[in-house]
Parts: C-alpha cells; sequence; structure tokens
C-alpha cells in the first residue's frame, strides 16, 4: 500500500490474475480467417529510423523552422500535457470532468457491468425488426428475406447523427463486420451449409441504419422511421475516384469496373462534418479461395500480400456465387477493401466506395479539417506490421450539412493525395530493449514524416503506376520504406486538443525471428497488450511530431506505461481497438481480445492536465463478447456488444445469454448507458 501526496491511502484497482490469451476460436476463425496463425503478410525490409533521426532532423533544418516543431502544440513535454508528465506528482481533487465516475472492477460475468449509479438498456438487437415488413426475428426459422429487412449481426462501428438541434433524435448507422456462423444457426454444418444459410449471411453483413430517440428511463429507443436502411451484400455500390473504372476493378457481373455488389467486414468508421459516415472495409480477404490457380508471378504476389485464400473458404460462399472463387473472378478480391460512404439522411442514395483513400485492411477513415479547408482522412491498415495512412484532399470544405454541402464534401475524397507513415524515433536503439521500459528522456517519442503515395493520375513510387498505387497501396507503402507498426486500428483527431490518437491493438510477433524489431514507436517483444499512440500532425503537410500516450497491460508490470500517471491508481487495460472523444476532449477506448483474463470494456483516460493517462474503466460487457463503436454524449453513452458468447463451441451449447437472458441465445446488440438521475456522463 503506497500513499498518494496527500497523505491518503492508494488503494490499487483489482486486477485478475488469469494472464491468458482471451480470443475465442471462432473468432479467429469468422472475424478475420484465422490471420494471427500465420505469417504476417508484409515480408518488406523496412527498418527501425531511431538510429537515422538526428541526421534526419541536421538535413532538414526548415523541418524545426516551419514544420511539425514549431506547432504550438510543440514537443514532447506539450504533447505530454505537461513538461514533467513522468515525473509530476499529481494534486488530489475532483476527477476530470466526463471522468468523474466510480470505475468498474474487472470481471468475467455475463453481463453489462456499469459504474454505480448508472442505468443501462438495450437500443437493438441482431434480428429486430428495421423496416417495414419486417418480421419478428425467430432464431430457429430464419431467411435471408428477413435478415433483408431486420438488423444485421455483429455490430462494431456506430456513429450517431442527430436529427434536430438538440440531439434528441438522431440516426444511429452501425457496422455489421462479419457473421458466425456455427453461432447463427442451430443445425450449421461448416463442411456442408445450405444455400439460404448462406444468404442469410449475405444480408447479415453490410450496415444499418436505425432512427433514435432519447427517452428518460430509456436512454435511447429504436424507431421505425422513414431513413430507417439495411445496406447489405446484395446492396449496389457506386466506385469513385481515379481508380475507378480501373482494369483492376472489372469482372464479368460489372465490365465498367464501376460498380459493386455489397460491402463487407466493415470495422470501424467515422461520421464527416457534413453528416455522412465513412466506413472501413477490413478482413474482406478470407471470403475468397482457390487463389493458389493463379500462378502469374505479379498477381500471385498482390494476391499473397492481401492474404486472398487458397483452396475452399471457410464459408464456402463459391459454392453458390462464382465472385468469390478467385479463379473464375480474379478481380473481385480487389472490389474490397475500401473506404465506403453512407448518406443516412438520404435512404434512397446510392452508397459510396472511395479510391482515392487506398485499399488495404481499413479499419475505418476519420475526418479532420486543416486551417486551409482541405479534408484530411486519417485511417489504419488493421494486420500486424502493417501502416498508418492519410489522405488531403484537393478542394475545400463547404460547411453545413445541405444535400448540396454533403455531395460537394463527398466528392473532395475523390481528389487528393495519399501518404503513408513514417515514424523516427528520438533516443538510441538500445534504449529501446523491447521490455517496454522507458528510455532515459522518460517518453516513447518522435517525429515523423508523411510519405507521398499518389496524387491524382501521378504516382510517386517507383515502378507503380497511379492506378496501381490504389489498388495495391500495401505493395507501394512497402516500396517507400513505411514504418511497420503493431496493428493500427481506430484512428480519430480529437475535436479539443487537435491532436490525433491511434489504437494499436498488439502484435504478438514483434521483435521474434524473421519479422521486424522493436522501435520506439512499438518497443515492446510479443507485444500483447498494444499501446496508445499520440501525435500533432501538420495537419494537410507532410510533418507531425508523436508519442505513446498509453503502454498497454497489467499496472504492475513495470512494461506499462500510463502518461506518466501514477499506475497504483489506474485501471488495467489490454488490446485498445476503438476510441473516441466526449466534449471535454477525454480520449474513451474499447478493447478488443484483453489478454489480462477479465472480459472486454470501455474506458476513459484525460489526455491533458494532472490527470493525463488516469484510465478509468467505465464498463465491461459480457462473456465472450468485444467492446465496439462507442458513442460519447453528454447524458448517455452506446456501445455495440459485438459476438457475446463467442467462446462457446457452437449454437447448441450456448456459453452466454445476453441480452435476453434465461436460456436464450446471445445476440450482438447496441447497448446503452445513462445516468440514474439523469445527469451528465462522468459528472456528479
Amino acid at each position: 500500500m503506497s500513499t498518494r501526496p496527500d497523505g491518503g491511502r492508494v488503494v490499487p484497482l483489482p486486477l485478475l490474475s488469469n494472464h491468458s490469451a482471451r480470443r475465442a476460436s471462432a473468432t479467429c476463425k469468422y472475424r478475420c480467417g484465422n490471420a494471427c496463425a500465420h505469417e504476417a503478410p508484409n515480408t518488406s525490409g523496412n527498418g527501425y529510423f531511431g538510429d537515422v533521426v538526428a541526421s534526419v532532423l541536421s538535413r532538414r533544418g526548415a523541418l524545426k523552422a516551419g514544420g511539425v516543431l514549431a506547432l504550438a502544440v510543440g514537443g514532447a513535454a506539450a504533447l505530454s500535457g505537461t513538461a514533467a508528465a513522468a515525473t509530476a506528482p499529481r494534486p488530489a481533487g475532483r476527477p476530470v470532468p466526463g471522468t468523474d465516475f466510480a470505475p468498474v472492477a474487472p470481471n468475467q460475468e455475463d453481463r453489462l457491468t456499469v459504474p454505480e449509479g448508472y442505468a443501462q438498456g438495450i437500443v437493438i438487437r441482431w434480428g429486430d425488426p428495421l423496416v417495414d415488413g419486417a418480421p419478428e426475428f425467430d432464431f430457429h426459422h430464419q431467411s435471408a428475406a428477413a435478415q433483408e429487412k431486420q438488423f444485421g449481426y455483429n455490430n462494431d462501428f456506430a456513429g450517431f447523427v442527430p436529427l434536430d438541434a438538440a440531439g434528441r433524435r438522431g440516426l444511429l448507422v452501425v457496422n455489421h463486420e462479419y457473421t458466425t456462423e456455427s453461432h447463427m444457426f442451430p443445425d450449421y454444418d461448416e463442411d456442408d451449409p445450405t444455400e439460404e444459410q448462406v444468404r442469410i449471411a449475405w444480408a447479415a453483413h453490410g450496415l444499418s441504419v436505425v432512427e433514435v430517440a432519447k427517452e428518460r428511463g430509456k436512454g435511447l429507443v429504436a424507431r421505425r422511421g422513414e431513413r430507417n436502411r439495411r445496406i447489405t451484400l446484395n446492396t449496389e455500390f457506386e466506385v469513385r475516384g481515379p481508380a475507378a473504372g480501373s482494369d483492376f476493378l472489372k469482372t464479368s457481373a460489372d465490365p465498367t469496373g464501376t460498380r459493386v455488389f455489397g460491402t463487407q467486414n466493415n470495422c470501424a468508421g467515422g461520421v464527416t462534418p457534413w453528416g455522412t459516415i465513412l466506413s472501413g472495409e477490413e478482413n474482406f480477404h478470407q471470403y475468397f479461395g482457390h487463389s493458389e490457380l493463379i500462378t502469374e508471378p505479379v498477381a500471385a504476389e498482390r494476391y499473397r500480400r492481401y492474404v486472398i485464400g487458397t483452396g475452399e473458404t471457410d464459408r464456402k460462399w463459391e459454392r453458390f456465387d462464382r465472385r468469390w472463387d478467385v479463379s473464375q473472378e480474379p478481380n473481385e478480391p480487389n472490389r474490397f477493401g475500401w473506404v465506403v460512404e453512407i448518406d443516412p439522411n438520404d435512404p434512397t442514395s446510392t452508397p459510396v466506395k472511395h479510391t482515392a483513400l487506398g485499399r488495404f485492411k481499413h479499419e475505418g477513415a476519420t475526418i479532420q479539417i486543416a486551417d486551409d479547408g482541405r479534408v484530411v482522412a486519417y485511417s489504419g491498415d488493421d494486420e500486424r506490421f502493417e501502416y498508418i495512412y492519410k489522405f488531403v484532399s484537393n478542394g475545400r470544405y463547404k460547411p453545413g450539412r445541405s444535400a448540396h454541402a454533403r455531395r460537394h464534401n463527398s466528392a473532395l475524397l475523390d481528389d487528393g493525395t495519399l501518404y503513408v507513415a513514417r515514424f523516427h524515433g528520438n533516443s538510441p536503439a538500445e534504449e529501446i530493449d523491447g521490455s517496454g521500459a522507458l528510455p532515459a528522456d522518460g517518453h516513447f517519442d518522435g517525429t515523423g514524416e508523411w510519405l507521398k503515395l499518389v496524387s491524382g493520375n501521378e504516382s510517386f513510387v517507383p515502378g507503380f503506376s497511379a492506378e496501381e498505387v490504389y489498388v495495391f497501396t500495401r505493395l507501394a507503402a512497402d516500396a517507400l520504406g513505411a514504418t511497420k507498426m503493431d496493428r493500427p486500428e481506430d484512428i480519430e483527431p480529437n475535436p479539443v486538443n487537435g491532436r490525433v490518437y491511434c489504437a494499436l491493438t498488439n502484435n504478438s510477433n514483434r521483435g521474434s525471428a524473421d519479422n521486424a524489431p522493436v522501435d520506439e514507436a512499438n518497443p515492446r517483444v510479443g507485444n500483447k497488450h498494444g499501446h496508445v499512440l499520440e501525435f500533432a500532425d501538420d495537419t494537410a503537410g507532410t510533418r507531425f511530431r508523436w508519442n505513446l500516450l498509453l503502454v498497454c497491460g497489467d499496472p504492475n508490470d513495470p512494461g506499462t506505461y500510463f502518461g506518466g500517471f501514477d499506475k497504483s491508481q489506474v485501471s488495467p487495460i489490454s488490446c485498445p481497438d476503438n476510441v473516441t472523444f466526449d466534449r471535454f476532449g477525454n480520449l474513451w477506448i474499447t478493447t478488443d481480445g484483453n489478454e489480462l483474463g477479465s472480459n472486454d470494456g470501455l474506458f476513459a483516460v484525460p489526455v491533458d492536465g494532472p490527470e493525463r493517462g488516469k484510465v478509468k474503466q467505465f464498463l465491461t460487457v459480457p462473456v465472450g463478447a468485444e467492446t465496439c463503436g462507442p458513442v460519447v454524449l453528454d447524458d448517455l453513452v452506446t456501445v455495440n456488444v459485438q459476438h457475446p458468447g463467442e467462446d462457446a463451441e457452437d449454437a447448441q451449447h450456448p456459453t452466454s445469454h445476453w441480452p435476453d437472458g434465461g436460456d436464450s441465445q446471445p445476440r450482438p446488440s447496441v447497448a446503452v448507458v445513462w445516468r440514474e438521475d439523469g445527469g451528465e456522463i462522468g459528472r456528479r
């Protein structure tokens, strides 16, 4: 037991002792095709840049004079929120507004656990009727026709678009990342799925748009509304931007290369300033089979780099539609892996795939408006040793959410420059020993640069045409020597302090044989708990400063770091995934695959001031579930509870009965949490 500076006793927050892996085998199989069981696809030799930072800075004196080093947020001290963030004592007092709640203890309960004084409810569940004519959900009598009109499966990202000035009504737009057929159907045979089961899965992918309203005592409730909509693998999308019509995108079903049916593996996303939704197509690779039959060397390498499957797929979709068989439709995989845009205000609008933002396993995409009015989109490629990207438009943002403004601003995403990030550590390489111990200067930090990949029809990558850069972005980024990261997932700019935050979920292969060694931006060998990156970007420019806000894990582990805050006073956190912000600028983080033995959860952490780095757990989700898509409003919080009970063997042996209880089947759902007294979240 230690003491605070004011003499009070410090009571360590509880931590479960079981440090076993938490990812269920079904999740690994159906969400990402067992990606972590295979060698990482990035075999490029991109190296560590810590040793060269001094020469980089000396060669580029202009950087210090007029670039990111001169940003108002300044260097490492300013990024840390205080000039002595690693050592300064924290004064006692009221918690930072937005984080004033009693933290939830880690647990393994089959329920949504929330702080004392808070209530919870369900907004909508898998299978709930969404549009007119939709039947009530019947687990034992499902159909593709019904699922087309019902809320989809495995909800990930959620975005809230208000419909009135007070935000009492709005549109909740939700991604449906993937299907777990073995848990969706009581009689599923993975070796011989029925055509109806496959078609139900196609209908369960995509997105849902649902009108919602705030109600006292219920938090947020779903409504039948004229804007309610399902977008599935049967919905037509328009392909826009510089790669539209490319020969790489043409198929027998679409010889123009400008129309695609469906979107899949939609993971995170963002609400644009103009009121639309950007959604990232992530683990699309697993749906395609028989790439081994394509033996032409260049094409084979492209399939390998994107992990396009060999042999039959796990879901066997290719038995019912040739588009999933690469040997029959070699370009079909190229039509996925994009950022898509949905206009929830117009239920008749055609969704868009934006090729100017590049093709890779997009976790999502979020927008920041530069000082000169250009639109900047950040995105991470969610796989081990992949990269961080940004896109900067050529045109300027037009404020407003009218139909005209939405069309104008959406078009900005089709014309601009795509970049990939290279990080420079500012500590000697020998001080980054792989343990997570801080270097001598007390921070994992440094500078970085955005490497120009492509703009319009001009490629900046030797040996690559512009079309090749857009469609095979990973290979182009390899060629420029971008920095290999530990699964960069959600990236979002903070609307209060202007800095950008990225969740790097984990990478158990970091520092192992034949894989990239540790570096200052990815400082731990076998990084199973992940970390959170913070950077101050010269938004429309090419320079940035960065540091690690959190190095996650057990606070008792000396290889963890919580922004310099007293580690005996923080909640343990493992595998950060999605991020968002409250109106005070506090960072809210969901987790995916908690490696500390507890259920996944939602956490709040101040990023400035004396409580910078003080992680507090706001909720935990039920057994086998992942916490996704947080929406933090003044008076309520929603989370997407994805794949509850997915640690079960199959649907016949459920380990969770959430949300309906009893002996019911678990159902992915959107949950809402609010103050019992109707007050603001995190304020007492």
